[in-house]
């Protein structure tokens, strides 16, 4: 009995340990990638650490890449390439970089422009085919073909959203956000300047990219979507709302060619209401599936949520709290043990220890030194 009792607590202890990997195989670390916005006294460009999943521990940032305000990167599923796009009010930079997962450097690849002002997103498809990019002045989305190594080859397509009137008023669309789904058929892209969601068909034998029929999904008014994930198992999405201070789920039918908003929770704690300079920035999904989370700038705290799968709904949990200033971004690790969230301005991001029973998390001492960072990606070594 006593060595059954002491078995028990030993199989606790250890499902406890964080990122353990199988068998007796060391867990492995992880390239932390960051983007930020550049300065001459700031940041540079793009920089990369190290992050031990064990402990959390983070080594100090060095100078990956040297790029003028490179705010989103993004990694391709195969982790063999790193993209970036330049922040300008001019016509915005679009980079593909060749990533060397043993040693973390970063090789110039090529360099095109985004066909529109103010680059602020960049994605690609699971099979590293096509990438879309977001242009956020004049609200328009570029899409790309990449070449067999992962490189930029061309832009393929630009659509440029035209000014509408709603309530009498003109309503510039704003680009912020686009990802392909599952099956690399459709885009799906935020418009925070006209509530939608618009959604692109791509023909990936012809290369041609055009808007789908519906053309987009109507999001609730004034809302402002500003990012939306994708459920890895293609059945639904979630969507921030940057000026409501909402987290939206839509169900995906993308068989049936339907999309919906089938719930909205405000990322405030119950009784809060928006104040001015509360704007939500990102919007993640747990590895697990079981968690999604929004940032809240201004209120300056991650809201969680529990998502239930089976019924498609979700949960408020409560809130991340901590030295948070500015959470523009913010990512988790992909063995769901670690949150690395960016303040903006508070020149760190923080490393916080997920409890993967209520999705909620803690402040670790373990931090990265780092002026106006506001993207953050991980690549297993």
């Amino acid at each position: 009995m006593i060595k059954f009792v002491y078995l028990v607590l030993l199989m606790t202890c250890l499902s406890q340990l964080p990122c353990l990997a199988d068998e007796n195989e060391t867990a492995k670390r992880y390239w932390v990638y960051l983007g930020t916005y550049t300065s001459e006294s700031g940041s540079q460009g793009i920089y990369r650490c190290i992050l031990d999943p064990a402990t959390g521990e983070v080594s100090a940032p060095e100078l990956a890449a040297e790029l003028g305000s490179p705010s989103f990167i993004h990694i391709s599923a195969d982790g063999q390439s790193l993209y970036a796009i330049g922040e300008s009010m001019e016509e915005g930079g679009v980079y593909s970089f060749k990533l060397d997962q043993k040693t973390g450097k970063l090789s110039d690849q090529v360099t095109l422009t985004s066909g529109g002002a103010t680059a602020c997103h960049i994605s690609t498809d699971q099979k590293n085919q096509f990438a879309v990019v977001s242009n956020y002045f004049g609200g328009s989305y570029s899409f790309f073909k990449l070449k067999p190594n992962g490189s930029l080859e061309s832009r393929i397509a630009h659509h440029a959203i035209p000014v509408i009137k709603i309530d009498g008023a003109d309503r510039e669309a704003r680009g912020h956000c686009g990802f392909f789904d599952a099956t690399g058929t459709l885009a799906f892209t935020c418009d925070a300047g006209q509530d939608k969601v618009h959604i692109y068909k791509l023909n990936r034998e012809q290369g041609t990219v055009t808007p789908n029929d519906p053309p987009y999904l109507a999001m609730p008014a004034l809302s402002a979507p500003r990012h939306i994930h994708i459920a890895p198992d293609n059945s639904v999405a979630f969507v921030n709302g940057e000026r409501d201070m909402t987290v939206n789920l839509v169900k995906l039918d993308v068989a049936g060619n339907q999309f919906e908003v089938i719930q909205s929770l405000s990322t405030l704690r119950e009784g809060e209401k928006v104040e001015a300079g509360y704007s939500t920035a990102e919007c993640r999904i747990h590895p697990s599936g079981k968690f999604v989370y929004v940032s809240n700038r201004g209120h300056n705290t991650i809201a969680a949520f529990k998502y239930d799968a089976n019924v498609k709904k979700l949960s408020p949990v409560g809130h991340i709290t901590g030295d948070i200033k500015i959470p523009r971004n913010f990512n988790i690790t992909p063995c769901g043990q670690w949150m690395l969230i960016a303040s903006q301005d508070g020149g760190k991001v923080g490393v916080y220890k997920i409890d993967t029973t209520t999705g909620l998390a803690t402040e670790t001492k373990h931090s990265i030194k780092i002026d106006q960072c506001v993207c953050i990606k991980f690549l297993e070594q």
